[in-house]
């Protein structure tokens, strides 16, 4: 069997990561990057995407040796690992789903022009389909329908991106001044932009969970093959972050154009930023990839989240008898559209604040996270010739001082000036 067969034969938990990201922190924060503070902004892109990519490969590769979710690899370092980890995770339960459905129902009301409905109405029935898609089509439903979704808005983004880098940037403010980032203001931005960039580092877990219900399906492959497939999600959602930060740059910077906060204005925002240089007659086109990438990242992210938290609670309360238990997937999923939309409900049609809190919490327990999961990978339980290669763990502490620095500073400034 060819290379190429081999990795499409592979292609899953890699793909439903690269559904999963591009989604807030892409369509929402790369633009928005682009738009405000311009191409300066591809270094902190760059920089989160390329330091964060071994806390990201460690779940892949301690699953695919040990064949346990990342997750039992926690609470074999010790029951506070897996606690902390619990506490992370019951922030995110309260934050990002709400967050992700909120933008994708904005955009569902631009997109078929109702502005009329209530956004809450429209969240809810989001929550409702998704989860029964979920409930019914499991697995192997999200990964065959997010092969289609990802190759569509891949090819999409590639001739938008092409066509706005042709026509060239649009003309600038008279006496523009570009905005200051080492401010309250740009550090804010910047925690939440490298906070989801390219995801939560805690969604390391979610792929570890992913590859393990494909296998359930298909033999394992082997590590260097599992590896394989991952990077190639990894660099897609690279690559389509900075498309984003392209299109935001070439058509609204230097414009004085502020993005909404307003889920419903700032869907029409984005998606009359797409058809700006294109022409009216794409605006449609633009409007259904643009929701379909968020209702894909809405659907990843529910699933992973249900996952997560069943494992979790079942690891910490195993008197539960959670696992096997085929019923208690459809469970978790029904009961964090329940919490999400009661979120939903109560910040209304204002975003920024749930997508700020999501980003801040993500942010700031990156490091610890990363340095859980080198732990799981330079454990006794993986094979010397398995675990990661000097350079892989030299990134990984780079990584982790990285992001513990940012933090500080950013600490130093909220509390001293």
């Amino acid at each position: 069997m060819s290379k190429l067969k081999i990795l499409l034969k592979n292609l899953g938990p890699g793909l439903l990561f690269a559904s999963m990201a591009i989604g807030t922190s892409h369509l929402v924060l790369s633009t928005k990057a682009g738009a405000q503070y311009g191409w300066l902004m591809a270094i902190p892109i760059l920089l989160a995407n390329i330091f964060k990519y071994p806390f990201f490969e460690f779940g892949v590769r301690y699953t695919n040796v040990t064949g346990k979710t990342l997750i039992e690899g926690y609470l074999n370092r010790g029951k506070g690992y897996l606690w902390f980890y619990g506490l992370i995770t019951l922030v995110t339960t309260f934050t990002i789903l709400a967050a992700l459905y909120t933008v994708t129902a904005g955009l569902f009301i631009n997109l078929f022009q109702i502005p009329e409905v209530y956004i809450n109405y429209i969240s809810l029935a989001l929550f409702a389909f998704i989860s029964l898609l979920l409930i019914i089509g499991k697995y192997k439903f999200m990964e065959v329908s997010l092969k289609f979704v990802v190759t569509v808005l891949f090819l999409a983004l590639l001739i938008t991106t092409v066509v706005v880098i042709f026509k060239g940037p649009v003309d600038k403010v008279p006496n523009f001044t570009p905005p200051q980032i080492f401010n309250n203001m740009g550090i804010l931005f910047l925690i939440s932009l490298m906070g989801w960039m390219p995801t939560t580092v805690e969604a390391s877990s979610w792929v570890s969970l992913w590859s393990v219900e494909k296998w359930k399906t298909q033999a394992k492959p082997s590590l260097r093959e599992s590896l394989q497939e991952f990077k190639v999600g990894y660099f897609t959602t690279s690559l389509l972050a900075l498309f984003f930060l392209t299109i935001g740059c070439m058509t609204l910077y230097g414009t004085n154009t502020a993005l909404s906060g307003n889920a419903v204005t700032f869907a029409d925002q984005i998606v009359q930023l797409f058809t700006t240089h294109i022409g009216p007659w794409a605006y449609i086109l633009i409007a259904i990839a643009a929701f379909a990438t968020m209702f894909s990242t809405c659907m990843t992210a529910h699933d992973a989240l249900a996952r997560v938290s069943i494992d979790i609670t079942g690891l910490l309360f195993s008197d539960l008898k959670l696992s096997g238990n085929k019923q208690i997937f459809a469970v978790g999923v029904l009961l964090l559209a329940c919490i999400n939309f009661t979120v939903v409900s109560v910040f209304k049609s204002n975003m920024g604040q749930l997508v700020a809190l999501a980003t801040f919490v993500s942010f700031v327990v990156a490091p610890i996270v990363g340095y859980m999961n080198l732990k799981n990978v330079m454990s006794e339980e993986i094979p010397i010739a398995d675990r990661p290669k000097k350079p892989l763990q030299i990134l990984t502490y780079l990584g982790i001082l990285f992001l513990s620095l940012f933090s500080i500073y950013y600490f130093w400034i909220v509390i001293f000036e």
